[in-house]
């Protein structure tokens, strides 16, 4: 059963066999061709068997795949495979990996050539575009010999299960390039600090460059040489992230939902938000409260927060902001800078949620992050060549114009707003943070 199941015709053997034919049917009017015709036969039947053995004569091939052993979502992921022969003769191989259902990917071939004892690793890559556990089928191997008649499949690895997180790729991308002082490379901006913090550090001697109005005079007379006050960055200071999973953030932008954005974006502002000694927390919210994870100030905090975002999907519903407004008021006790994730496509929307927004604002420093729709730029952008091209850039042009308006709404009401596309929002997420840091504001 074991034979049958990693059997199968080469497809060459089909030309051998048209071959054979084509003498077959020259013979009815060459005679001749006829006995000549029937040793080919006897001839490919011996190889036949031949090559039967040859690729069940021994182990033949191993292969093996490596998985991480978590993949990132909406990044390249690569994956490693491995393999070599033990067959004492060249082998033709093809690699057949059985991907995930949701890649929808069916035509996945990888063709070589081995010498005997030859290993060989090659890598390819694969783009999650949705949270979850992803199984990976059979590793498929098809062997043959230089006689290419029969091949043989060699199986290895069945069903391996990865789970796929938030943007673990992205998260080290930008904690590795804060570590070497390189953010800038990726849009963040350097932020001039306004004014001094409010954290005293320690009093030390005056060198040159010092700030002379951070001399400390009590202490200047007691030493006999000037000595000023050292102030470091305000730490400890409480952030959440509060993430809409309503309808509203169900829109797919490049594949991804603007809710998997948004998950994206918490865990890398929160990684650097804890790197710089602030307490990070989240809240997701629709028609009720899903997650509350408390701001604490401790590295391990990531991995509560990571395994809280890999659950997270949209509902149907309409969120409730009302409910947030009484959670936030009876949890949130400390003044604290809240980023809400949430996205608005008309300025009624934002009108009926106003008054709670505003609510918020006036306990804590709320920044609201809302969407652009990039699927209108190129209406936006082409020329109108006819009434109906006319029509549909008058109905972008107001769509553009509206999140403009509900961005200087909110202004009005003093709520900061970052209004982005959706592939910029880590980078312009960050960049507020680091604004309303310099700024003082928290």
């Amino acid at each position: 059963m074991h034979f049958l199941k990693s059997f199968y015709i080469h497809n060459v053997f089909f030309w051998y066999i048209a071959i054979l034919s084509a003498c077959f049917m020259l013979s009815y009017w060459v005679p001749v061709i006829y006995p000549i015709a029937w040793l080919l036969t006897m001839l490919l039947a011996a190889l036949f068997l031949f090559d039967v053995y040859l690729l069940y004569s021994n182990r033949g091939i191993v292969a093996s795949r490596d998985l991480p052993q978590k993949l990132s979502n909406s990044d390249l992921n690569p994956i490693r495979i491995g393999y070599a022969t033990q067959y004492p003769f060249k082998t033709f191989v093809t690699i057949i990996d059985e991907l995930p259902v949701q890649f929808q990917k069916r035509d996945f071939k990888y063709e070589s050539n081995l010498i005997k004892g030859e290993k060989v690793t090659f890598d390819y890559t694969v783009r999650p575009v949705d949270r979850g556990a992803y199984l990976f089928g059979n590793l498929n191997v098809y062997a043959s010999s230089p006689l290419k008649i029969i091949k043989r499949r060699f199986t290895f690895q069945k069903d391996q299960m990865v789970p796929v997180y938030p943007s673990i790729i992205q998260m080290q991308q930008y904690d590795f390039l804060a570590i070497n002082n390189r953010l800038s490379e990726i849009g963040l901006k350097k932020i001039r600090r306004i004014g001094h913090t409010q954290e005293f550090e320690q009093i030390k001697e005056y060198v040159p460059g010092d700030d002379f109005r951070t001399i400390n005079w009590k202490a200047t007379a007691k030493q006999q040489h000037l000595m000023v006050n050292q102030y470091q960055d305000e730490r400890s200071q409480p952030i959440y992230s509060v993430i809409d999973m309503g309808r509203v953030m169900k829109m797919p932008f490049n594949e991804l939902k603007l809710l998997d954005y948004a998950i994206n974006a918490t865990l890398a502002f929160s990684n650097v938000a804890l790197k710089r000694n602030d307490k990070t927390g989240m809240i997701t919210f629709s028609k009720k409260i899903d997650t509350f994870v408390p701001a604490v100030q401790k590295l391990t905090h990531l991995n509560t927060i990571l395994e809280k975002l890999y659950n997270l999907s949209t509902e149907f519903t309409d969120s409730d902001f009302g409910l947030l407004y009484a959670h936030i008021k009876r949890k949130v006790t400390h003044r604290s800078l809240l980023l809400l994730y949430t996205n608005f496509e008309h300025i009624s929307a934002l009108k009926r949620q106003l008054p709670f927004l505003t609510a918020i604002a006036k306990q804590h420093v709320l920044v609201v992050v809302f969407f652009e729709n990039t699927e209108l730029e190129s209406l936006l952008t082409e020329d109108a060549e006819n009434l109906q091209a006319i029509y549909h850039k008058t109905i972008a042009e107001k769509f553009s114009l509206e999140k403009r308006l509900m961005q200087k709404e909110l202004q009005k009401h003093g709520i900061q707003t970052i209004l982005t596309k959706p592939e910029e929002l880590t980078v312009n997420t960050i960049n507020k943070y680091l604004e309303i840091k310099a700024r003082g504001l928290i």
